[in-house]
């Protein structure tokens, strides 16, 4: 909680424009104050946001790494971050303009590229009377997102001119936040954590192995489909308003479990607090590090990321 506290203090007096405390506390007196507007509409709502995503992407890791009994598993693996990044950039090189509740093209093809790629890798994955093993899932997931990747680079290959535009959904930025796409990925988040929630003694069941989990109850097949269906809309609903950021789903779970333990009904809660603290951290690193230039925050997080992911696995081992 003090992280919490401090990162969003940080984050609303940081910018190109000075703030202080007082600056702050006139927001909350006085909203006509230009000030003021900058805080409500502009660093509030990337504040917000950045909290939203991280908690999206560490609460989907989470969900994914029990679905999959493996710490290495992450949004990734099933391919719906590397969808999602596909149909924002064709949305982009396509022209769409159109715009529903608020929310652009490329948000509303890079949610639907994402979900629609995942649920072809489950299809596929699939063999007679619908049964399916992880490891098919895993290895399936991963070459659809290999081919999606390769699909959008090929894409930002031919039309070079919007290279810059392209980069938003490659490496993540929250540089667009606005309120609309608070609103577009804060239900998700709240049915996502709600379901979680309710089923997380069931995911208890599942990381004892299928045998095991149905012999004590667990309806296997129908958890394992709702928890990948949750995972995916939350990765999905993250990557369109943000982009990729990588690692976040990826090293905040695995962190949490080495702190509170395997047991996912404290897992996913301190999940999705911890991966927002991280977002909001890391979005201020992006934003003053190089001042007024910012960095794509993917950068960020994998710079962090990638070395403490290493650390903890040479110290595992």
């Amino acid at each position: 909680m003090i992280l919490l506290i401090g990162g969003i203090l940080l984050s609303l007096l940081s910018g190109p424009v000075d703030t202080d405390l007082s600056d702050l506390w006139d927001f909350f007196i006085n909203a006509d104050k230009p000030l003021s507007a900058i805080i409500l509409n502009i660093r509030l709502p990337r504040l917000i946001l950045a909290f939203l995503v991280g908690a999206c992407l560490s609460l989907s890791g989470a969900m994914l790494q029990g679905y999959f009994r493996n710490p290495m598993a992450g949004p990734f693996v099933v391919g719906v971050s590397s969808g999602a990044s596909f149909g924002a950039v064709l949305a982009l090189f396509s022209g769409f303009t159109l715009r529903i509740w608020g929310l652009s093209a490329q948000n509303i093809f890079a949610f639907a590229s994402g979900f629609l790629l995942v649920s072809v890798v489950y299809l596929l994955s699939q063999k007679k009377g619908g049964v399916f093993r992880v490891e098919t899932l895993l290895l399936t997931g991963i070459a659809a997102g290999a081919l999606a990747s390769s699909l959008t680079s090929f894409m930002i290959f031919f039309k070079a001119d919007a290279f810059e535009q392209a980069i938003f959904w490659l490496l993540g930025s929250f540089a667009l936040s606005d309120w609309a796409q608070i609103w577009a990925v804060l239900p998700y988040l709240l049915v996502s954590f709600i379901g979680a929630q309710w089923l997380a003694k069931d995911m208890n069941l599942l990381s004892l192995g299928d045998e095991t989990a149905h012999s004590l109850g667990c309806p296997v097949r129908r958890i394992r489909k709702v928890f990948l269906i949750l995972a995916t809309l939350l990765a999905s609903s993250a990557v369109s308003v943000s982009g990729i950021i990588g690692f976040v789903g990826l090293i905040i779970p695995h962190w949490v479990r080495l702190l509170i333990g395997p047991d996912h009904r404290y897992l996913f809660p301190f999940s999705a607090l911890l991966g927002g603290i991280f977002c909001i951290y890391s979005d201020m690193l992006a934003r003053t590090l190089l001042s007024p230039t910012e960095i794509p925050i993917g950068i960020i997080t994998a710079a962090v990321g990638a070395p403490f992911f290493i650390y903890l696995l040479h110290k595992k081992s």
